[in-house]
């Protein structure tokens, strides 16, 4: 069975965006050595992405070709009336019974790419298999939440810690 994993930078305080839904602050962590936090060999271990259309939106507000278009890419909404591109399907109904499918085929991992909706929705439903977090060294007055809208009480497993030299500290959880 694939994983599904939720790959994902915050801030100290658990934000994972401005309330406007930027995430502009992550360029503003100083990083002169370039160091990818592991980012390359995660993005050859997933096949699939599943993002939230407020995340979907934002990143097209980059002004930059989408940057996953090697990969399967599936936008959450309830918006029936979004039509599908060469880049991402669009999932209106049944979400967590999707999900619950894709698990089931064969294939890499899946990345869920966010954002807190999306995040406590499949949290709640026991469907992500791992959480790494990247703790940025900032706080945010104000943001979107890692988990958004009552998250249920979960466990989780640590499986490891690593710190960078950027301030960084990562911390990956499996669920139990």
């Amino acid at each position: 069975m694939r994983k599904l994993k939720l790959y994902i930078a915050i801030s100290l305080n658990g934000k994972i965006a401005k309330s406007d839904g930027s995430v502009d602050w992550l360029e503003a962590i100083p990083n002169p050595e370039k160091i990818d936090h592991g980012y390359a060999d995660f993005y050859k271990s997933i096949d699939t992405t599943i993002q939230g259309n407020t995340t979907y939106k934002q990143i097209l507000s980059w002004g930059i070709d989408f940057p996953y278009a090697d990969k399967n890419n599936y936008v959450f909404t309830r918006d029936k009336t979004l039509i599908n591109t060469s880049d991402v399907v669009f999932i209106s109904d049944n979400h967590l019974d999707f999900v619950k499918q894709l698990k089931n085929q064969k294939g890499g991992d899946i990345w869920l790419i966010g954002g807190g909706q999306l995040n406590t929705l499949l949290l709640n439903e026991k469907l992500i298999d791992e959480i790494q977090v990247f703790v940025m060294p900032i706080v945010l007055t104000q943001g979107i939440d890692l988990f958004e809208s009552l998250p249920r009480e979960t466990k989780l497993t640590l499986i490891e810690t690593k710190a960078y030299s950027t301030g960084a500290v990562e911390i990956k959880y499996k669920m139990n």
